[in-house]
């Protein structure tokens, strides 16, 4: 018998599963698919060509998980990008950004945007630190009995209570703008000039099927900023050999403490136990208790506690007996919300593509390359997916890994990474992206050789991912990259739902460690860090 068996090898179920077994517990990971990793893997998808098939770029994991798993030693390199990000906009005009370049760079299309730069990412930066604070911290969370307990969570929401209290009476503002308003709105408030709006107000609507001006916008844009590469904020990188260098890495780690990791097993159901509660002599309801899980091939696999590295709608949704939670609870899964809109792809490149803008080859092909150039263009291509099923002017990001790894393609090739947004999660009308997939990819090639004339024509082989893909595949439930959407009501201690951000379930002994709860999604390393301390301090205290 373990003590912990974790549902799901993604990188906050292996995370959670290092901490874990560090601290003398026999744990097992349990992976429906092949490989570890969830959705940060690299595989080959022609011959000859890997890449990462669907989180593709790093900078939200977190620097402690870096550290306490030591990732480094057990192979992972971190390259930064030779420019973080290029735009090409209409004609021959462009904008670029990178430390020392992104200020002049604003100065082309306004002067006054220009002088409001170094205050904005000033204001911006220090709402990112106090945001970077609370990712590896358990939430208050709101609960209904037990004096001890609530002692316990108030003492947490006070110590969170007198951080933000030292925040200054500006970046308070900041703070109820960023997490209330929509990015556009607060980027409209800031700037003049569309390609800065476009810059920034493009993490607003990465993996958030939105407008750029939905509220609650701004929050996602202030999620992707607080990352860091190689000990400097705000940046983005390539592990090199793709994000399954991340995972791998992770599991070198686990096996090295004595995690038992297995592969090919999908898990079927959770085990419960039911215990009647007494008082007075009186039976008053039931105590749900896990015991283990049973795998699709029959085996049971008893536990003393278990956790889901699973969106939340599945565990409650397909694991988890349904009478063992309560009618309030499910109600609130079945409203969860998911579906992030994401259209991914992975191409080999018989060469480098060359921009209208910028036909040079060079370091702008080490960025991310946006094709959305306003936030009106962002707008009406959520617009048009919801009216249609997917934008016809889509919003395009690529990147070229192979630019800075050459473990992942032959010499004198390419490999690219397509990110493509707005396309509904599950298509209106009766319509199955099976049927579709191929003309959206189609799409999504087409909309980049607009930009650069021939790259349609140097695409060797593709592999798409449609959302219905990505969730057979992955897990994201309706393609959502996030396990949710990053939306006021399901974050922090309302993440996946309000009396359980603290990672906790409404069964005794269960527990979830993946991106439907704090702080949500990207490859940080966090939830799986933060539930492998809440299930250590219960298991210590006899509480699990």
């Amino acid at each position: 018998m373990h003590d912990v068996v974790i549902i799901g090898g993604g990188h906050n179920g292996l995370t959670c599963a290092a901490y874990l077994a560090e601290a003398g517990h026999k744990v097992l990971v349990l992976e429906r698919r092949e490989i570890v990793g969830g959705a940060a893997v690299t595989e080959e998808f022609h011959p000859g060509f890997r890449n990462s098939v669907a989180s593709y770029t790093v900078s939200l994991l977190n620097p402690k998980v870096i550290a306490d798993l030591e990732l480094h030693r057990h192979g992972l390199r971190i390259v930064e990008r030779k420019v973080s990000n290029f735009l090409p906009l209409s004609g021959d005009d462009y904008f670029m950004s990178s430390p020392g370049i992104t200020q002049a760079q604003v100065a082309r299309f306004s002067k006054r945007d220009a002088e409001r730069l170094p205050e904005y990412e000033r204001r911006l930066e220090a709402i990112a630190d106090v945001v970077r604070t609370l990712l590896l911290e358990q939430p208050p969370n709101l609960i209904e009995s037990g004096i001890l307990p609530a002692i316990e969570e108030s003492l947490r929401a006070a110590q969170l209570a007198g951080r933000l209290n030292k925040l200054d009476l500006t970046a308070k503002r900041d703070l109820l703008d960023l997490f209330a308003k929509s990015a556009g709105d607060w980027l409209d408030g800031w700037f003049e000039s569309d390609p800065v709006k476009a810059l920034f107000g493009f993490d607003s609507v990465v993996g958030n099927y939105a407008s750029p001006y939905t509220p609650g916008s701004a929050y996602v844009l202030l999620h992707h900023v607080f990352g860091e590469v190689n000990g400097k904020k705000g940046l983005w990188g390539h592990a090199i050999g793709g994000m399954g260098a991340i995972t791998q890495a992770m599991a070198a780690c686990c096996r090295e403490r004595g995690v038992e990791i297995r592969t090919g097993v999908a898990v079927k159901e959770l085990l419960v136990e039911r215990k009647p509660r007494r008082a007075g002599g009186v039976v008053i309801d039931e105590t749900h208790i896990a015991q283990g899980v049973m795998t699709e091939s029959g085996e049971s696999l008893r536990a003393k506690v278990v956790v889901s590295n699973l969106n939340p709608k599945l565990l409650f949704g397909k694991i988890a007996p349904q009478d063992s939670l309560p009618s309030d609870f499910r109600e609130r899964i079945a409203r969860y919300k998911v579906g992030s809109g994401t259209f991914r792809m992975n191409l080999a490149l018989s060469e480098l593509p060359r921009f209208t803008a910028k036909p040079e080859l060079g370091d702008h092909l080490t960025a991310g390359i946006i094709i959305a150039p306003t936030l009106a263009y962002m707008e009406r291509a959520y617009d048009d997916a919801r009216a249609h099923g997917w934008s016809r002017e889509p919003i395009v990001e690529m990147l070229i890994p192979s630019m800075l790894d050459d473990t992942l393609a032959p010499a004198g090739k390419h490999v690219a990474s397509l990110f493509c947004q707005h396309v509904q999660p599950q298509l209106s009308g009766g319509r199955s992206w099976d049927d579709h997939k191929e003309e959206v990819a189609d799409l999504m090639i087409a909309t980049v050789d607009s930009f650069a004339p021939g790259f349609a024509k140097s695409v060797l082989s593709r592999q798409v991912l449609s959302p219905l893909d990505l969730e057979r595949t992955f897990g994201l439930v309706g393609g959502d990259i996030m396990h949710g959407a990053l939306t006021l009501d399901q974050l922090f201690s309302a993440r996946p739902v309000l009396g359980h951000g603290d990672y906790r379930t409404p069964i005794d002994g269960l527990y979830m460690c993946g991106s439907g709860t704090h702080p949500g999604g990207g490859v940080t390393g966090a939830p799986g860090h933060n539930a492998a301390q809440v299930v250590k301090r219960d298991l210590r205290r006899g509480r699990a």
